[in-house]
């Protein structure tokens, strides 16, 4: 699991919403882009975020939040692996069709591996909540 501390700020009918707490020890440090310490801490920062919390809270209360690893792992795969697999499909059922000779059979190529792309990630979009990201979400693990 990937820990981070966040601050509940807000409760809306048993969800609870946090953002990422201080963590100075973090902001000076060199290793810093590489390091999963700080991985939660970077989405957090932006805006509160939704979490599942068996633990009775309030609004204030420091928290450790954890994402499970495996997860994060599949979904960066779905998300960046599809994709490529499908630029590089597109382009080799493009040249497999397409003449030797053809007149711009190179544009043609790329063409079909920029669509297959593009259809690749809206395929991922529309059936997110089908597939691994749905399950994904952080949850409370402590009160800290």
């Amino acid at each position: 699991m990937i820990e981070e501390s966040a601050v509940v700020v807000r409760i809306d009918n048993h969800q609870v919403w946090v953002e990422s707490g201080q963590n100075t020890a973090c902001g000076g440090c060199l290793q810093k882009a590489s390091c999963t310490t700080n991985a939660i801490g970077s989405v957090l920062k932006k805006k509160s975020v939704p979490v599942d919390s068996d633990i009775q809270l309030e609004t204030g209360d420091q928290v450790m939040v954890a994402i499970d690893e495996n997860l994060l792992l599949r979904a960066s795969l779905l998300l960046y692996l599809v994709p490529l697999i499908a630029l590089f499909t597109g382009a080799g059922i493009a040249d497999g069709l397409l003449a030797d000779n053809a007149k711009s059979a190179d544009l043609w190529i790329a063409g079909s591996a920029i669509l297959s792309f593009l259809v690749s990630l809206w395929i991922i979009n529309k059936t997110q909540s089908l597939l691994i990201l749905s399950y994904a979400r952080p949850v409370v693990v402590r009160k800290v």
